[in-house]
């Protein structure tokens, strides 16, 4: 396994990170157990969850990916060997089963951090991050923006201020280490860099946004800044909810796959990713490598990737996904894998 340095923290995480959403829905517990036992034997030092989780999030549900995770330290007693990442659920018409409808305010905010602490069994959380923005933004895929004309840049500016005031309590208090931004424009992230600035206090050391072949996204704004000032990506949906395995290739529909069992997530599915994703499975096959393993190494060897954070059902497919980091893609192969790009640019934003 390879380590790398969280942006300015002083935190040393896996390139390949362990995502947690499908325990407690497609996974249970036990699998879960297991999928943490082989993810730390194989040298993945960081865990991501949400209060949220499992997906698709629904109250009979919510939280269980915390607690799978909490009952799992308590058992093995391996808190120390982990770096443990969860994040706050911001505003959303979906997520009115968390806290009557979650804010992202102080009283939220430090709801939120208890109940996870609590979940988790844990003292402290290593890296606290904001799930997506509470302010008008273009995230999850969304695009056509919307101005939000009763929406002030004052108003806006001080949600941030008390957003970052509250998460540098927590980390006065020893409850977070370090926190990020997730599912963030590069407008949000140099404004919570500002603020941090003009406030005295500690700046986010890392931002995790979606990444992959079928959306590069982040190379435009984001990455730069990400270089410039220090904050690692973590890389999420890698794979395309699964798209860039190659299992949903010519309308396959396999058991108990995501895609199969949830086939409202259509962010990955459009017509353009499809024809994207094929010529991505010719090209794995000429260089040697299954189209998982090229899919996320593409994502990996990004110099403003921190870790690359997989999600798998089976231990098969997580075992496939940590060993991707033993396949580097030749120059070669690289080049291919941009005149793809080029004929199908960001087909899934």
């Amino acid at each position: 396994m390879q380590y790398r340095q969280l942006g300015h923290s002083s935190l040393k995480v896996s390139a390949i990170g362990l995502g947690t959403m499908t325990w407690g829905k497609q996974n249970t517990q036990a699998q879960g157990f297991e999928q943490m036992d082989v993810a730390l034997a194989h040298g993945v030092n960081l865990f991501d969850t949400a209060e949220m989780y499992p997906v698709p999030a629904e109250a009979d549900t919510c939280h269980e990916t915390e607690r799978i995770i909490g009952n799992w330290f308590a058992q093995h007693g391996k808190r120390d060997q982990v770096i443990l990442a969860t994040k706050a659920a911001g505003p959303g018409r979906h997520m009115q089963h968390i806290r009557q409808g979650p804010k992202l305010n102080r009283e939220h905010l430090t709801a939120a951090l208890e109940g996870s602490l609590t979940r988790l069994q844990t003292e402290v959380i290593d890296l606290y991050q904001i799930h997506w923005p509470a302010r008008s933004a273009n995230y999850f895929g969304r695009l056509n923006y919307t101005v939000n004309h009763d929406e002030t840049l004052q108003q806006t500016e001080d949600g941030l201020r008390e957003i970052l005031t509250t998460l540098h309590d927590f980390i006065k208090a020893g409850k977070i280490r370090y926190y990020g931004v997730s599912n963030e424009t590069p407008w949000g992230l140099m404004t919570y860099l500002r603020l941090a600035n003009e406030l005295g206090m500690p700046a986010p050391v890392s931002i995790q946004n979606p990444y992959s072949l079928l959306n590069r996204s982040f190379e435009v704004g984001l990455a730069e800044i990400c270089h410039r000032e220090n904050i690692g990506l973590l890389a999420y949906s890698p794979l395309a909810f699964g798209m860039l395995t190659g299992k949903y290739h010519q309308e396959a529909t396999p058991e108990d796959a995501r895609l199969t069992l949830f086939p409202n997530y259509q962010r990955y599915t459009g017509e353009a990713a499809k024809q994207a994703t094929a010529l991505y499975i010719e090209a794995a096959q000429k260089y040697g490598h299954s189209p998982t393993e090229q899919a996320l190494q593409f994502v990996t060897q990004q110099p403003f990737v921190a870790s690359n954070l997989v999600g798998a059902t089976t231990i098969e497919q997580l075992q496939e996904n940590i060993n991707s980091i033993n396949k580097p893609l030749s120059a070669e192969q690289l080049e291919e894998l941009e005149l793809i790009f080029k004929r199908y640019p960001n087909p899934a934003p």
